[in-house]
């Protein structure tokens, strides 16, 4: 059973950075973890260059979850390389608006044909799969054609232009989409360009309430945790 606290119970008050694309299963593991804990997270939720920004602007934090791997952070002596933190992985795929045509992206080739084909394509811009293609389009030869195509916003927006058969398909990673309706998932690119996207976390290294920080972050690997990633998209690291 888990411990119910009240608002004058907090033990501490962790302020958390929280890359977008991790906000569904944090919307279930947050108030479990303050639940358990007693202490009480305030998460704000960004694309990884805009939270990225608020750190090396000096914003206070106490713990940041990425879409990426935190290491540079730790290297730039911002977050305690201790603390970091690996909770699973996010593969580039491609999604449909149900009912829509699939495009072939069976090969290399075939994935190549489909951009140069597409009328326009949605994708998650400054998040880490949008940052991804726009190198990808570029290695296929294909960026000149494919650019102008490209149709993104903030976080939730390449969901909510394919559910509204905006655009012919998304090129992005699941867990962005999962919760939107009228979307399938068509699976993941192939091998050869498919790039395997951490999701991290760690502690600030001035944070205010570290040891709160990494009980929030033990938190989030325990094995019901795992579960709940799992079931939103986010692949355990191989």
């Amino acid at each position: 059973m888990l411990l119910m606290v009240n608002e004058a119970s907090f033990a501490a008050e962790v302020k958390a950075f929280f890359t977008g694309a991790s906000r569904r299963s944090l919307a279930t593991l947050v108030p479990q973890f303050e639940r358990a804990s007693g202490h009480r997270v305030i998460g704000e939720y960004g694309l990884p260059p805009d939270l990225i920004k608020r750190v090396d602007a000096g914003e206070p934090f106490d713990v940041i979850v990425l879409s990426y791997d935190v290491d540079e952070l730790v290297k730039q002596g911002k977050v305690t390389a201790a603390t970091r933190t690996v909770l699973g992985r996010i593969g580039i795929g491609v999604a449909v608006r149900q009912g829509a045509p699939r495009p072939d992206f069976s090969t290399v080739d075939a994935f190549r044909r489909a951009l140069i084909n597409a009328k326009s394509i949605a994708t998650s811009g400054e998040g880490s799969s949008g940052r991804y293609f726009v190198g990808l389009i570029e290695r296929l030869g294909v960026a000149k054609q494919v650019r102008p195509k490209i149709r993104s916003g903030g976080p939730g927006v390449s969901a909510q232009l394919l559910s509204q058969g905006e655009v012919d398909f998304a090129v992005t990673g699941l867990p962005p989409l999962i919760g939107t309706p009228n979307i399938e998932w068509l699976g993941y690119l192939p091998a050869e360009i498919n790039e395997w996207l951490l999701l991290t976390g760690a502690v600030g290294t001035h944070a205010k309430e570290a040891e709160a920080g990494r009980a929030l972050l033990k938190f989030l690997t325990t094995p019901g945790a795992t579960m709940m990633w799992k079931e939103n998209g986010l692949e355990p690291v191989q």
